[in-house]
């Protein structure tokens, strides 16, 4: 049973729970977004930050509210390895003003040996933590589990996503970006290659951390037959705000609404 350590209402007709998870001796914070007083199964969002953000970051916030009151969607973030609450106030700034010289090419986005072990680590360990909260929320009534989930992340969200979603058979559809298949990353991928699904990619054409080249090596590796690559100009942090719309659109096509679940539980008319 999830304890739930916040339950509020974080703006009319959404409210936000937290909770925390213990997997493989680490505590995992969560949070869970859902239409207030929701009851029945519904469609399934988890969303993962990039780099230097949390679960509660500002665009996350953003679409889980939206997903909630437009689609009575329920979405779950949690605090990937290494940060959010995992780590203190003073690393989360340290590791935000990194990040930021790197996406803006004020400091080298190359990928040093070091920082290719750091992201293994993370990705190794963030695998398991999303499956624990998966079955977590699962479970509570008011998501329930009819099959409809998919997943969002972009930059660092891709680079744990792809391994996750690679390994989730339960996810039916995905939209990832910002991220690149760098020369030798066997691994990745093999687990690009796994996924299947629909997936709907999004990509910033002078991005300073993942070269266009990489990003449409990655988007090609993709083993999907529905696949579709949104290029945008300009660099990491500067996905345009109309690519939002295309995200709801993608997963009302592969995921329906709360409304239409209910639909599908309703029993059929006898004649």
């Amino acid at each position: 049973m999830i304890q739930f350590t916040q339950e509020r209402q974080e703006e009319p007709g959404v409210t936000r729970r937290l909770f925390e998870l213990t997997v493989n001796g680490q505590t995992v914070p969560a949070a869970l977004w859902a239409p207030e007083a929701a009851k029945g199964p519904r469609p399934l969002i988890l969303m993962g930050h990039g780099g230097s953000q949390h679960k509660k970051t500002a665009g996350i916030v953003a679409r889980a509210r939206i997903y909630a009151k437009k689609y009575g969607y329920a979405t779950l973030a949690i605090d990937a390895p290494g940060h959010g609450d995992r780590i203190s106030r003073e690393e989360a700034a340290a590791f935000a003003r990194d990040v930021g010289a790197r996406v803006t090419g004020q400091a080298p986005a190359g990928f040093t040996p070091e920082r290719m072990k750091q992201m293994a680590q993370r990705t190794a360990q963030a695998v398991p933590e999303w499956k624990a909260a998966l079955d977590a929320v699962l479970s509570l009534d008011f998501v329930g589990d009819d099959g409809r989930i998919g997943y969002w992340g972009v930059s660092m969200g891709t680079a744990i996503g792809v391994p996750f979603v690679a390994q989730e058979p339960r996810i039916k559809c995905a939209v990832f970006g910002l991220a690149g298949l760098r020369p030798g990353a066997a691994e990745f991928e093999a687990a690009a290659r796994a996924i299947t699904i629909p997936v709907e990619f999004v990509f910033q054409w002078e991005d300073a951390v993942a070269p266009r080249e990489h990003g449409i090596a990655l988007f090609d590796a993709f083993g999907s037959a529905e696949k579709t690559m949104h290029i945008n100009p300009g660099g990491h942090m500067g996905i345009p705000p109309f690519e939002g719309a295309s995200w709801e659109r993608f997963y009302v096509r592969h995921l329906g609404t709360a409304e239409t679940a209910a639909k599908t539980l309703e029993p059929m008319e006898t004649v």
